[in-house]
């Protein structure tokens, strides 16, 4: 090989490599998959299949996968789920986004992840996954436009999986003709919450809500912008309120509207997942503190997306339409007394 040791070309192959050597690897964003029969770790392909992996992640973070569980089991081909939750007596299916774009590419292999789809549609998936239980890729690679892989399972997650792929699998009647039932009795199969394999997906994080964060914040950048949280952790909800404290008692004619002096609250409510929570929000107007009369009314209205980098900082960011009115607020605690209180309930 002959190399050319020219000090222009040279200087441009030490910063090339230089550039290699300083690089940091990007972190792949990694869930944890909880299931009747245990949990594993998925790390998700977030740079090969980013329209994919974000779609998973927004059912995760919505909470959508809560409550949900594995409906289809092939022995030595997929076991699959995301597609509906168990409430009242009687399953559900979870609401799904708009179908996204096809990324295949990676190979079905064993220990995979990959999206479900409709027949003879490529773009057509939603919130239905599979988890590859052998090499898949001869099948599964071009059908259909190929299948998706969005990530792998690690470490020794696939003992998981291969135990819920030897379950006894039960006829429940289209779609669940294939159902992974666990000690079931025999019988007539009945779709019955003691036998489900239940999951839920939580996206991991360097710090996760908890209810040491239960506490007023404000935004340093105000005089008198305040944010009350309350973590609920046995519901996986949070709850926030925006309001306005003020000096002086307001007008009795003040309304609220967002972001003007006349501004008094809302509310939001919504799932947690890491150190992320997503919240519908509800507008209150008409209404002056201190006193009922005018009645306040709410209105639901946009969403706020609430994401903590530690016990003392974090972000909201809002997204109003009927106000037309979105935009980032850093917060921060207004006391610190429940700082080592939160620190011991972070994950590591």
């Amino acid at each position: 090989m002959v190399v050319n040791t020219r000090p222009g070309a040279m200087r441009r192959m030490l910063l090339v490599l230089a550039a290699i050597l300083t690089a940091s690897p990007a972190l792949a964003t990694e869930v944890t998959i909880q299931t009747s029969l245990g949990d594993f770790q998925v790390e998700l392909f977030d740079e090969a299949a980013p329209v994919t992996v974000n779609n998973f992640l927004n059912y995760v973070r919505g909470g959508d996968y809560t409550g949900s569980f594995i409906h289809r089991s092939v022995p030595g081909f997929v076991i699959q789920g995301g597609g509906f939750t168990f409430a009242d007596g009687a399953p559900v299916a979870i609401p799904t986004d708009p179908p996204i774009t096809n990324e295949p590419g990676i190979s079905n292999l064993r220990g995979t992840i990959a999206m479900a789809k409709q027949a003879g549609n490529p773009d057509s998936a939603t919130s239905q996954w599979f988890i590859n239980l052998g090499d898949n890729s001869g099948e599964l690679d071009d059908q259909n436009g190929g299948f998706t892989v969005f990530g792998k399972v690690l470490g020794d997650g696939m003992q998981v999986v291969d135990a819920i792929a030897a379950l006894q699998i039960w006829n429940a009647g289209a779609p669940f003709d294939e159902l992974p039932l666990i000690d079931f009795p025999g019988g007539n199969a009945t779709i019955d919450e003691e036998h489900l394999v239940f999951v839920d997906v939580q996206e991991d994080a360097e710090f996760s809500i908890n209810a040491g964060l239960n506490d007023a914040w404000f935004n340093p950048a105000t005089s008198g912008q305040g944010f009350f949280i309350t973590v609920f952790p046995d519901l996986g909800q949070v709850f926030l309120a925006w309001f306005t404290y003020d000096v002086t008692r307001p007008g009795t004619g003040a309304e609220a509207q967002l972001g003007e002096p006349g501004h008094r609250w809302l509310t939001a409510f919504g799932p947690f997942s890491g150190n992320r929570a997503e919240l519908d929000v509800e507008i209150t107007s008409g209404g002056v503190f201190d006193t009922s009369d005018p009645v306040p009314a709410q209105e639901a209205d946009g969403t706020v997306v609430l994401e903590f980098t530690d016990c003392e900082t974090g972000t909201i960011e809002y997204d109003l339409p009927s106000i037309d009115r979105q935009g980032v607020i850093p917060i921060e605690r207004l006391a610190l007394d429940n700082v080592p209180f939160c620190e011991s309930l972070t994950a590591p």
